[in-house]
């Protein structure tokens, strides 16, 4: 069984229009050499949105672009520098498209004060091999006899086995 190899790609970007189009093609060649082929689409579509909103609102360009599989999840995450950029009021379509169409998502401040929004996408059952390999089934076997319980009574000096077991009979 071919078992999964947790991955992970970190991209800084300074977004503008032409820039888009080439975070897509890269995201979608890491994704097929990840054997992830089923998700470049949702995941592409996700990110190219999130990066022509920052393109459209933010002030600060400058964007960093995670991707996280871990054999059963790609968590994609893209943060913005930019203080002043509300993601509930200048992203708010991008937002209610990444709800409808990814299997999680959320957005977070971090230390400094900028945004990170990230979404998931679970691969389906099938698509790829766990990151754990599962454990083999039980084989029939022959059940092995427990011992019957022997009640021991206290005796001062040598116990012989062969009495205790004619006096639990």
């Amino acid at each position: 069984m071919k078992t999964a190899v947790p991955c992970y790609y970190h991209l800084d970007v300074e977004v503008s229009p032409e820039r888009v189009g080439q975070v897509r093609r890269i995201l979608a060649a890491h994704l097929r050499f990840w054997d992830l082929e089923i998700l470049v689409e949702p995941v592409c579509r996700g990110a190219e949105m999130l990066l022509r909103a920052i393109d459209e609102h933010a002030t600060d360009k400058n964007t960093s672009i995670e991707m996280w599989w871990n054999g059963q999840h790609l968590i994609t995450a893209v943060g913005g520098n930019d203080h002043a950029l509300r993601p509930d009021q200048d992203l708010r379509s991008c937002l209610q498209h990444l709800a409808a169409t990814s299997d999680g998502w959320g957005c977070c401040a971090t230390e400094t004060g900028s945004k990170v929004i990230w979404f998931s996408q679970r691969a389906r059952a099938g698509e790829r091999a766990p990151l754990v390999p599962i454990a083999p089934a039980p084989e029939d076997r022959e059940a092995l006899q427990v011992p019957r319980a022997v009640p021991v009574t206290g005796r001062a000096g040598p116990v012989d086995a062969d009495e205790i077991l004619e006096e639990a009979r």
